[in-house]
């Protein structure tokens, strides 16, 4: 009698050629993703890796070394935390800002969404920073360009295009004296010869709402005088107390710019920046000064009973060396997370769908954003962290030109 053979895989060959199968397949999306993915670095083992903070390795090894916890400190694995990160895993929205439900809705908006590129104690909801035009009553733009029409190409400035001509200091109630530090261009005989630092305010108008009388709405925290400007002009001066060579602008776009229109901002403090450049030849660190448009909640930090504003640090991914920049704003966010935790709300990277996108900051690796509070945050909170971001910012420098005098041979160090 005849039998029939049947050919049948063992459930092991079978399992190994579907295995074999599925690392194919994940390798040549791998290959395709690294060639033509424009995605957000979490997209990688390594840029995940780079958006947990140095809290979430320690609360992880905690768990096993009890010695290591933090007493009554909220833990990275909380109950509230896990949820939250599950649930944005495996539905792409985060319980914590409800504008992810609406993007999840809306074609196109989820791209547009800003990236977090390394994470902070202080921003456990990883909330965005925010940034809105002021009402057209503030200042009074030249037309009615659409937000986002920043200068490319053509547009944007060369040094042919650059003003001579330094703009004079903006008194207000003597807060702006005239130290050197706060000229519109800045002039070499009015701050240290090697000046190595620049801070300036695309957005220079920016303010605070406790310091404005009559103003109570977020969008009106807006002023020609208490401003943001405020803020580098003593960032500068505490620069120069470190011993670090450093200057500031408070130059005032809307009334210094002919037909001003505030969707430029980057086109007329580039001027500024090059400006610098051209004024002092080894500036090599440059710091734009915003303040972030969210409600107080969301801006302040309580550390050892004082309120700091918080701060974001802004890089634009349009910029093609932007990991260069990225990489200086992550050791100043680093040892502030280290030194003041809660302080940073992290690094953000913006595309070009998501803002201006490139910042000034191909101007040099070394230039970042910085946002530092919100509307509802009081003066005394910026100066606060503004005395705390400006020691930071001096350590990493000093370390920088120390390695960089290191490394071109026998030099005075600064």
């Amino acid at each position: 009698m005849n039998r029939k053979h049947k050919w049948t895989l063992h459930p092991f060959v079978l399992l190994s050629i579907s295995t074999l199968a599925l690392f194919i397949v994940l390798g040549i999306g791998g290959l395709a993703q690294a060639k033509w993915s424009h995605n957000s670095p979490l997209s990688s083992i390594q840029g995940a890796a780079a958006s947990l903070s140095g809290k979430f390795f320690s609360d992880m090894m905690a768990m096993e070394i009890p010695y290591m916890s933090e007493g009554n400190a909220e833990s990275s694995f909380s109950s509230d935390k896990i949820f939250s990160f599950v649930f944005q895993m495996a539905t792409n929205i985060n319980p914590h800002d409800p504008k992810t439900l609406l993007a999840s809705g809306v074609p196109g908006m989820a791209s547009e969404k800003t990236v977090n590129l390394r994470s902070a104690v202080g921003n456990p909801g990883f909330h965005e920073p925010a940034d809105y035009a002021p009402p057209r009553e503030v200042l009074q733009p030249a037309d009615d360009a659409a937000p986002g029409d920043e200068p490319t190409g053509r547009e944007a400035v060369t040094e042919e295009d650059m003003p001579l001509d330094a703009a004079e200091p903006n008194p207000s109630d003597g807060q702006q004296e005239d130290s050197g530090a706060g000229s519109g261009a800045p002039s070499p005989a009015s701050v240290a010869d090697e000046v190595l630092a620049f801070i300036y305010h695309s957005h220079n108008r920016e303010s605070y709402l406790p310091e404005l009388e009559g103003k109570t709405e977020l969008h009106e925290a807006f002023d020609d005088t208490i401003n943001v400007t405020l803020l580098g002009k003593r960032m500068a001066e505490r620069l120069k107390e470190l011993g670090i060579g450093a200057a500031s602008s408070d130059k005032d776009y809307s009334t210094e710019e002919p037909e001003y229109n505030w969707n430029f901002s980057y086109k007329y403090s580039q001027k500024t920046v090059k400006e610098a450049f051209a004024s002092f030849p080894k500036l090599n660190y440059l710091f734009d000064i915003h303040r972030d448009a969210q409600p107080r909640d969301l801006t302040t930090a309580t550390i050892n009973g004082e309120d700091y504003a918080q701060v974001y640090f802004i890089i634009g991914r349009r910029n093609p060396q932007w990991e260069k920049n990225e990489s200086f704003a992550n050791a100043i966010h680093s040892k502030l997370e280290e030194a003041y935790p809660g302080l940073s709300r992290g690094v953000w990277g913006k595309t070009a769908s998501s803002g201006n996108a490139e910042y000034n900051q191909s101007l040099s690796e070394n230039s970042i954003l910085i946002e530092i509070g919100g509307p509802e945050n009081t003066l005394e909170e910026c100066y606060r962290t503004v005395d705390v971001l400006s020691k930071i910012i001096a350590e990493q420098i000093l370390e920088a030109e120390r390695v960089n005098n290191e490394q071109s041979g026998p030099g005075q160090a600064i």
